[in-house]
């Protein structure tokens, strides 16, 4: 015999006003088949929390009680449900309605207009430009999130904006916005957006309550998210205790040996490549490379900066000098390479792999911004950590970022009289990965480790004489690459 198989019960059932439908779910209800988990509303399932087949059901909800509903204010701008589990919706009246698990704020206005977006089970989102107009409504708060953002929120979500897409698009949100406002009736609310569109693009004089809002009024915009990062970095660093190594007494000679291989490891991990001999004989016999002169010269380069003492024991004191520095000395580093523009700030983003820099228009004021936190930074090695990663995190310029946040690095040590640190080519994967790490998850432990370990290796290595320095590298495999073997500490 063929068996039937029933349908599933369906998990959510609305009451109805119908008299035999009411009383066909009366009648389940009492033989124990659905139970009621909100007014009108029942279930199938007898076993999950009320909260949770609400949370699964939530816009076929919302939609069957209020067809045409726009999800607005608040909600639209973050996409759904509030943190507190609230929901705000534009509908016929308004209204707070509570089910098991979420809050249904129905606010009275317009329903869906030009620009605004279908969105689940028939409902509607506010269009970016609606929901601003919307957040700048005034917001009475009696318990709960509040229908609208602040000030400073939508200052700054309009920055954001600026830095993703360009100020074009407020230009353009603005204008959409004028186009809706007196449908929508709320045209005292576009005026305020109008001005405080306009005076994150310096054309107003409206007062802004977001720090990166005003810093774009200022001129001098900076990347936000990136000064997340640098924060991040600078408690990680104030939590540390790091180990003191004192610079070595160093001969002239040794001086000479240390910058040779600074600069050699320096340029290697990125990707200028040159057996070492080759290297010493471009640095400390002038030999002419015919077929490779800017590798030759950025190798040179390098070694000019790092070799002078007193150039490598400025440290910036103001975000202007820090700005001057990097030119200068980028200046120097990729002389041979005019097409880079040495000694300049990047015109269009770079990037590697997945990692997007800083954009060029924000370069400026993010490394204002990012050297804040620098000066209350005392120690050396963690003024250093802090500094190569702010460089490193901006990527300035068109080429040659990492070796000047390097020179940055050892510069703050040089200053502190602490032992330099040299990436050595086999430690390249381990510098990257916890660059990465940084980066993309705020994780600085990783980074500071790395650094750790690389001055201590660096310490281990006897530059008074080179031919005992190159022995001593090659026994701690710093010529190989990272997949031929693995950093071996001297002893």
């Amino acid at each position: 015999m063929r068996k039937i198989l029933q349908p599933p019960a369906q998990e959510i059932v609305y009451g109805s006003a119908k008299p035999k439908e009411s009383v066909a779910i009366s009648r389940e209800v009492r033989a124990g088949r659905l139970r009621r988990i909100a007014p009108k509303l029942y279930t199938a399932n007898l076993k999950d929390p009320p909260e949770n087949i609400i949370q699964r059901h939530l816009y076929q909800i919302l939609a069957h009680y209020y067809p045409g509903a726009v999800v607005s204010h608040r909600s639209a701008l973050e996409g759904g449900v509030a943190r507190d589990n609230t929901i705000f919706l534009t509908y016929k009246y308004t209204r707070r309605v509570t089910l098991p698990g979420i809050t249904i704020r129905l606010l009275k206005g317009k329903g869906p207009v030009d620009g605004d977006n279908p969105f689940m089970e028939g409902l509607y989102l506010s269009s970016r430009q609606r929901a601003l107009l919307e957040n700048m409504q005034p917001a009475r708060v009696r318990g709960g999130v509040p229908k609208s953002w602040s000030r400073g929120e939508i200052e700054a979500y309009l920055d954001e904006i600026a830095r993703v897409h360009g100020e074009a698009e407020l230009n353009r949100l603005r204008d959409a916005a004028r186009r809706i406002a007196t449908r929508i009736k709320l045209r005292a609310e576009f005026k305020a957006l109008d001005a405080m569109i306009g005076a994150i693009l310096g054309t107003r004089k409206t007062k802004l309550n977001s720090e990166p809002a005003r810093a774009r009024a200022a001129g001098v915009p900076y990347d936000a998210h990136r000064l997340e990062r640098f924060m991040t970095l600078f408690a990680a660093l104030r939590r540390a205790v790091l180990p003191v190594r004192q610079a070595p007494m160093l001969i002239p000679e040794g001086m000479r040996n240390l910058a040779f291989f600074e600069a050699y490891f320096s340029n290697y991990i990125e990707g200028t490549e040159f057996m070492v001999e080759e290297a010493a004989d471009i640095v400390f016999r002038g030999k002419r490379v015919p077929l490779r002169p800017a590798d030759a010269h950025d190798i040179l380069g390098t070694y000019q900066i790092v070799a002078n003492s007193a150039e490598m024991s400025r440290v910036p004191d103001t975000a202007d000098e820090l700005i001057e520095l990097l030119k200068s000395r980028h200046a120097t580093l990729l002389a041979g390479r005019l097409e880079k523009q040495p000694g300049c700030f990047k015109e269009e983003v770079n990037r590697a792999g997945e990692t997007v820099f800083v954009a060029p228009e924000l370069v400026t004021g993010t490394l204002i911004k990012g050297f804040e936190p620098y000066r209350a930074l005392d120690d050396p090695l963690t003024r250093a950590l802090y500094m190569m990663f702010l460089i490193a995190e901006v990527h300035p310029f068109a080429d040659g970022n990492g070796r000047i946040a390097r020179v940055m690095l050892n510069s703050e040590l040089v200053r502190g009289d602490r032992v330099r640190i040299i990436i050595p080519t086999v430690y390249r994967e381990d510098y990257l990965l916890a660059l990465r790490a940084l980066t993309r998850q705020g994780n600085a432990d990783p980074y500071i480790r790395m650094l750790d370990r690389a001055q201590d290796f660096t310490a281990r290595i006897d530059f008074n004489d080179y031919g005992r320095a190159l022995a001593q590298l090659r026994a701690a495999n710093a010529f190989l690459d990272p997949h031929e073997g693995r950093l071996r500490m001297p002893e």
